[in-house]
């Protein structure tokens, strides 16, 4: 049995950032709270409780004079109000994230009304919204923004960091199947990130190849899942948090496995399984050959 690893796997830049800004923080403070789970992985929330740091969600759980601010940002709005209540902020928001948030800036300072295509109830894009003045909405369904009343004239579009950029490329095509009306204008910026991109590329050429694929992290994480779902359409896909979550069954017949990670996954994490994955293979247990 052929074991292959994508490239990139483990923590991508924003993430590792954002972990090495809160450990240094805890390091320097005892107890620190994160508004929100700074990434969505259990694995490292476990390891952060470990060193004192633990989530909260709302301003009013805060209990030190600082807070940590997670990898998907916050809204200007309610950053106002921890400064109000005079705690410090930690902003750990990735890089790639900051630039969707400044691109929703620029666009409602312009008189565009911005549409997020990306899922409304995740604190990125709740975040973003927010430094769009909140003119502005967040969907998948086209239709959502086809039925404003009036229609705005001006839209801006941008996307959740990572959504796939086919389905933002088939959304902004819709839209403007929708929404371009006589003098109308529609400004699109594409604000996938560069890591989630090239992941998903990688996960998509690696399933094209082989029986079986392994997508590891958090099932509460969206680009993870988006990976899951991108190689589910090519092959038999599995998302496991850690490698204990291997069936044996999966591995019956299979010839070729591919593994690729959420940008939250320790690389420990994603090097547990392929070991896993060799034990396994070397024992025999209940594999085909």
């Amino acid at each position: 049995m052929k074991i292959e690893k994508a490239r990139h796997t483990g923590f991508c830049f924003g993430v590792r950032r954002a972990i090495d800004l809160a450990e240094k923080a805890a390091a320097e403070r005892h107890g620190l709270d994160t508004l929100g789970a700074i990434v969505h992985n259990r694995q490292v929330l476990e390891h952060l409780a470990r060193l004192g740091i633990r989530a909260v969600n709302d301003i009013d759980d805060i209990r030190g004079k600082a807070v940590v601010i997670s990898s998907h940002g916050i809204s200007p709005q309610r950053a106002e109000a921890i400064r109000s209540r005079q705690i410090d902020i930690i902003d750990t928001t990735c890089p790639f994230v900051h630039r969707a948030q400044l691109a929703a800036r620029r666009l409602a300072k312009a008189g565009f009304f911005v549409a997020v295509y990306g899922e409304a109830e995740h604190p990125e894009v709740k975040g973003i919204l927010g430094w769009a003045q909140d003119k502005g909405i967040a969907t998948m369904d086209v239709q959502v923004v086809a039925s404003l009343d009036p229609l705005p004239r001006r839209i801006g579009l941008l996307s959740q960091t990572t959504q796939t950029p086919e389905q933002f490329a088939e959304f902004a095509k819709k839209l403007i199947d929708v929404a371009f009306t006589q003098n109308s204008e529609l400004h699109i910026i594409d604000t996938i990130c560069h890591d989630i991109r090239a992941r998903q590329a990688e996960a998509v050429k690696l399933a094209r190849k082989v029986d079986l694929m392994l997508v590891v992290g958090g099932r509460s994480s969206a680009n993870t899942n988006h990976l899951a779902q991108l190689c589910a359409r090519l092959t038999e896909t599995h998302l496991v948090e850690t490698a204990a979550e291997i069936q044996p069954s999966w591995l019956e017949g299979k010839r070729h496995i591919g593994i690729v990670s959420g940008a939250s996954t320790d690389e420990t994490t994603v090097n547990e399984v392929v070991a896993k994955l060799e034990e396994m293979n070397q024992s025999g247990a209940n594999l085909k050959r």
